[in-house]
């Protein structure tokens, strides 16, 4: 005799906070990605140059390191923001074998539209919610993502 399925295991699945979280999420990995897509940067593009710009000059292991990317990939998003005259590699007055990356005025502009326009997108994600739940929601969700 075969397995039963259960029949109502999809709507369990979708109604689990994981399930929610990682949609909410995708939702708004989506819109912000829309968003900055006018300026020629992709999400980690942004990231990257948001690092540099707070970390800056910073040498190319350690954004990979507050990041958590991949180093190859950390250089190919590095080269395009270069290559777009975002960010600059120059060897890094404390250690010469390094390169310090540090953010152009272009770069700074860049990012002050990116931040921008991903604030609005935020605020469509949010859009169904009032101010205050839309407090409470970020409030709860640093909550566990922190625990």
């Amino acid at each position: 005799m075969a397995p039963t399925a259960h029949p109502r295991a999809l709507t369990h699945l979708q109604s689990l906070p994981s399930w929610l979280a990682g949609r909410v999420a995708a939702r708004g990995r989506s819109l912000v990605a829309e968003a900055i897509a006018g300026e020629g940067l992709k999400l980690p593009h942004h990231a990257v140059l948001a690092a540099v710009s707070e970390y800056g000059p910073v040498a190319q292991a350690d954004l990979v390191r507050r990041l958590g990317f991949d180093a190859k990939d950390v250089v190919l998003l590095l080269n395009h923001l270069e290559d777009a005259g975002l960010a600059v590699r120059e060897p890094d007055p404390r250690d010469r074998r390094k390169n310090a990356v540090t953010v152009t005025p272009a770069g700074v502009r860049t990012l002050e539209r990116c931040t921008e326009l991903a604030e609005r997108a935020n605020a469509e994600l949010l859009a169904p919610l009032s101010e205050e739940e839309g407090r409470q929601l970020m409030e709860l969700m640093t909550r566990v993502y922190e625990a």
